[in-house]
């Protein structure tokens, strides 16, 4: 599910020093240096790498131009940004490629100067990172529904595109392509007057929060300035285009978009050796150490991925599930082939009478509530006084295919109700569902309310959950009926959906923070991954059986049924969530992209009882995992008219975690206090089984493992 990062990012970025990555990854790649010292040679030329980079930039166009040609277009409308963008990087070459020009090298810095050798260890990451890729590649094509599918809706809609720029926007192409060119004429003479006294200001900058350019040489240099401003530029041009283009449907112009950004930013020059300033440094200073380095961790995240190359984040070894992350104290109370239930140890004498049950998504692992101490969802309920209750879901098998929500709601919710009221004798509880765990306690609720039995759950608490699917941001560029249907095609064949693909498409919904950084990170720098929790946990998924995976994406994803009055059938039942009458608390995040918020507010015009609809800052994790003594704040405003954008203009920020509100709410649905309950004991103060210490076993099972088993 994702996730995002990019907050968590910036806040480990401000918990770690520079001084002390630095230190991590300094003392890391000098033991690595002294064992491959003699394996070396003492410098590299450059020129195998340029024409490379040129060789690949030429193939990219190339797989343009076809699938243009595919679509029966006889034409390219981005033809000219391709070749203008392969002419700059050629006048780049012409710099940088001792071979290609008498006076190349002047624009590099010092300490590239004496270069002259043959770069063998470059020359093997070269030929063993194409040789791995070619690999990566044939998995992605055998029989690769999901891929057909993709390319297909992405031919579909550059017909559509090509058609609206002939027909109805040809001169917005025109003057998007005119503009370019003045543009980089415009870069090539600021270029030359670079270091000047009278020297221009750049034309284009990286966006606020771009990591790419950071190092001076980017600035400094006129030649990687040549190049950096030359892609935004490019980059710019042909996204606007898409932007601006006629004739061309809502739905293709986000899925073009999104495929295209993804195609510009694989192509960034940061994202190669012989393009990025930083990793030619650090490949001279290491004498290619930082390749074998690199080199070593790419065939290692390749052995460990599915169809897609799943990057490390983190250093996966530096953490141990209960001892230093997950590492609330409790007890597993429950087993069935669904899920261990967890109850905690009370943390006070006195606790609320009515349990509260957490549901987290089955796309991942709950403890996300319980990373550690400080911002512990789990920790600080316990602190408020809740007998906290968690369902640790199973990581399917192959054996779980035919496993789907109905019964998920019944070995699942339902099973977690009746096995807490059995252990605390209170006939309801609180309940939270997490993102898709919000989705299926939306559904139990209205099956309860069906069946006449609503009454078993006292009050419902929904983090980040969609009530309305009908924009789903960019996760839609991957919902129609071709890809859905190719998905439920690979389910079919699989058993299930491989929760590491599920992760590494997660991951390019911000693909130069949560991918490309890691790319150039891990295999162009050879560094290790620096330990960091949310991060360990990111990495850490969960597959998804088959049937259930068809049910979300068709029924709510594609057809968007959760919302629409009688018209999802669900266990014998029409799912009509205005009958749901007992009290809840939603809270949304401003900056979510997964879950985008206009989504979640939509429960304050379905569901039929009181609703207290809060919007946090920050994003789908961070905006939810706040503590008390976090940085984020929440809006909140009690008149829910129809439009979201009108309830957001009159909202009232409150400088505080939303925590703390929905604490003082929950206490008013907690039927005052007992004496605390033990793990182990039930009401009669007779024992009750303990299976295992928290955080469980199933928390254990990584996906592949899962992929691997022949478990039922």
């Amino acid at each position: 599910m994702g996730k995002d990062m990019d907050n968590q990012q910036s806040d480990r970025d401000n918990q770690n020093s520079d001084e002390q990555s630095n230190k991590s990854s300094h003392e890391s790649n000098t033991q690595d240096s002294q064992n491959n010292q003699d394996n070396t040679n003492d410098a590299f030329n450059f020129s195998g790498f340029g024409q490379q980079y040129l060789d690949q930039l030429n193939q990219v166009s190339q797989f343009n131009q076809s699938l243009f040609n595919q679509s029966g277009q006889t034409s390219n409308p981005f033809e000219a940004n391709m070749k203008l963008w392969q002419d700059s990087m050629k006048s780049f070459g012409n710099f940088m490629m001792p071979n290609a020009t008498g006076n190349a090298g002047s624009q590099k810095p010092d300490s590239w100067q004496n270069d002259q050798n043959t770069d063998n260890d470059a020359g093997d990451f070269n030929e063993s990172t194409q040789k791995l890729f070619s690999e990566m590649l044939k998995r992605v094509g055998q029989d690769d529904n999901i891929s057909q599918s993709l390319m297909l809706n992405l031919i579909d809609g550059w017909q559509q595109f090509n058609t609206g720029v002939t027909d109805k926007s040809p001169t917005v192409l025109i003057e998007q392509q005119t503009n370019l060119w003045k543009q980089q004429f415009q870069l090539y003479q600021n270029t030359l007057m670079k270091g000047s006294e009278n020297q221009p200001q750049p034309l284009v900058t990286p966006e606020k929060g771009d990591r790419r350019f950071e190092d001076d040489e980017w600035t400094n240099n006129p030649v990687f300035d040549l190049l950096k401003q030359s892609y935004l530029l490019t980059v710019n041009g042909m996204m606007d285009t898409i932007d601006n283009t006629e004739g061309v449907d809502e739905k293709t112009r986000q899925r073009l978009s999104f495929f295209t950004r993804q195609w510009l930013n694989a192509m960034a020059p940061s994202n190669f050796l012989w393009s990025n300033p930083e990793i030619l440094r650090l490949t001279m200073e290491s004498k290619g150490q930082n390749l074998v380095r690199g080199l070593k961790q790419l065939t290692e995240d390749m052995e460990k991925s599915s169809k897609m190359l799943s990057i490390r984040m983190t250093d996966n070894d530096a953490f141990k599930l209960g001892e230093n992350i997950a590492t609330t104290t409790g007890k597993v109370v429950f087993r069935n082939r669904l899920f261990e239930l967890i109850q905690y140890n009370p943390t006070t004498a006195k606790v609320n009478k009515r349990p509260l049950l957490i549901v987290p998504p089955w796309i991942n692992k709950f403890y996300i509530m319980d990373l550690k101490e400080k911002n512990s969802y789990i920790r600080w309920a316990l602190n408020e006084g809740h007998s906290v209750f968690v369902m640790s879901w199973a990581n399917p098998t192959r054996a779980y295919k035919d496993v789907n929500m109905k019964d998920y709601m019944h070995e699942g919710l339902l099973t977690a109700l009746d096995v807490i009221k059995e252990i605390t004798d209170e006939p309801d509880a609180n309940v939270i569902g997490y993102c898709i765990g919000g989705m299926l306690l939306a559904l139990t609720l209205s099956w309860l309310t069906e069946n006449e039995q609503a009454d078993r759950i006292a009050s419902a608490t929904f983090w980040a959950t969609i009530f309305d699917f009908s924009d789903p941001g960019d996760l839609g560029v991957f919902i129609d009926e071709r890809t859905v249907s190719a998905l439920e095609q690979e389910g079919d064949q699989q058993g299930v959906f491989d929760g590491r693909l599920m992760g590494a498409a997660f991951s390019l919904l911000r693909e130069n923070s949560l991918y490309w950084n890691y790319y150039v990170q891990n295999y162009l720098k050879g560094e290790r991954p620096i330990p960091f929790d949310l991060l360990y946990w990111n990495s850490d998924a969960t597959n998804v059986t088959a049937a259930l995976h068809s049910f979300v994406l068709r029924e709510l994803y594609l057809a968007n049924k959760m919302i629409k009055k009688g018209e999802l059938a669900f266990d014998g039942v029409k799912i009509d969530l205005s009958k749901v009458t007992i009290p809840t608390y939603v809270v949304a995040t401003l900056q979510d992209h997964i879950a985008k918020w206009k989504g979640s507010y939509a429960s304050t015009q379905v569901l039929g009882g009181d609703v207290t609809f809060v919007l946090g800052e920050s994003g789908h994790i961070a905006g939810i995992i706040n503590p008390p003594t976090g940085k984020y704040g929440f809006y909140i405003h009690e008149d829910y008219v129809a439009d979201p954008d009108e309830w957001y203009a009159k909202a009232e920020k409150q400088d505080k975690s939303w925590w703390l509100h929905w604490g003082e709410w929950i206490k008013k649905h907690s039927a005052g206090e007992v004496d605390s309950r033990q793990p182990g004991v039930k009401h009669t103060g007779k024992e009750w089984q303990v299976i295992c210490d928290a955080p469980g076993e199933y928390v254990h099972v990584r996906a592949d493992e899962a992929l691997r088993s022949i478990n039922t």
